[in-house]
């Protein structure tokens, strides 16, 4: 697929500012953590650094086989979709804000470009389906304002896959990346720097959604039997969309 962009200034939007940089960067290139969300009160939201880093496991395909056209992973992280996308013979283009998370998709097999999904971005208006997996819901720290964008990137009537959770939870924070072991000799300690972060159940998301032009299409939970816990379910709602935005209330 062509990935040629249109001349457009960098963006100064936070999450390039705080993703793109370190501690969630180094862990990137270790492809280990502990690494954590760390909101202002001081509760942690750990990151599965070694997971994203690793392939597709069996929650990441059910998402992917309901895919439709050419596919968008947005915040892709180090590619495992995308990279599993490309080995199916499957058109994919990975973005994110982080080089390190670029480079290791480039690695893995797939194909991605160094952006926010509030730039300007390839194939605007016409991709099959976006995926806002791994928590990605959160990028921005304003749901209907990501919703409303993904359903400028995709075309009439495009998918959307979202991983939310079955509680019913809306919490918009400010949150800063933090390592969770001790440095090395030579290593930067500081955390990142704050920045906002949304975290939002599938009740929450829906109304989101409705209210972003998108109908809901199926919801469907996957448990990780394999891995390190075996009672973690990821949770998943499909997305059509559906038209214009409503005014935001």
């Amino acid at each position: 697929m062509s990935t040629a962009l249109p001349p457009t200034a960098r963006t100064d939007r936070c999450d390039t500012v705080t993703w793109g940089a370190d501690p969630y960067a180094d862990a990137l290139r270790r492809g280990r953590g502990p690494l954590f969300l760390r909101r202002s009160d001081g509760w942690l939201l750990p990151l599965e650094v070694e997971r994203w880093c690793a392939g597709a496991d069996a929650a990441d395909l059910s998402a992917l086989r309901r895919c439709e056209g050419a596919v968008l992973d947005i915040g892709c992280g180090p590619g495992r979709l995308v990279a599993a996308l490309a080995a199916q013979g499957r058109r994919a283009l990975g973005i994110d804000v982080s080089a390190a998370a670029v480079a290791r998709t480039a690695a893995a097999g797939g194909s991605a470009l160094h952006r926010s999904v509030f730039d300007s971005l390839p194939e605007e208006g016409s991709w099959g389906t976006a995926l806002l997996l791994d928590g990605n819901i959160g990028i921005g720290g304003d749901p209907y304002a990501l919703l409303t964008r993904t359903a400028e990137l995709v075309g009439r009537p495009g998918l959307l896959i979202v991983e939310t959770t079955a509680a019913d939870l809306d919490e918009q924070v400010q949150v800063r990346v933090e390592r969770g072991d001790l440095p090395g000799p030579g290593e930067r300690p500081a955390p990142g720097e704050p920045f906002p972060w949304a975290r939002v159940g599938a009740p929450a998301l829906l109304r989101y959604a409705d209210a972003a032009g998108w109908t809901p299409v199926e919801q469907w939970t996957v448990t990780d039997r394999a891995g390190q816990r075996p009672d973690a379910e990821r949770c998943f709602v499909s997305l059509r969309r559906r038209g214009a935005p409503r005014s935001r209330c």
